[in-house]
């Protein structure tokens, strides 16, 4: 079952116009029309991103376990470690 949220929209008054006749056609609600349009436009934006999908989060990824917990211990860092600055650091080539 999806979670609903409810909003308020300021639409343009033709294309409710259009959202109202097109539930009346298919026989179902408003709301219903304009899930199933706005689901179809973020797919095609998500298509169109620039960002690769790998550093997208969450994104349907199911990694190998076994390869992720070869990870686990590869490093140790001195206590106090700043990731951020050590990040900084690198990207200044220090």
């Amino acid at each position: 079952m999806a979670v609903t949220v409810r909003t308020t929209l300021n639409l343009d008054k033709n294309i409710m116009q259009t959202i109202k006749i097109m539930a009346m056609n298919k026989e179902t609600t408003q709301t219903k029309i304009i899930n199933d349009l706005l689901a179809k436009a973020i797919e095609k934006e998500t298509v169109k991103s620039k960002i690769p999908k790998y550093l997208i989060a969450n994104k349907n990824r199911n990694p190998d376990r076994k390869e992720f917990k070869k990870t686990i211990g590869m490093m140790k860092a001195s206590k106090g470690f700043n990731p951020v600055k050590a990040v900084k650091e690198t990207r200044k080539g220090n």
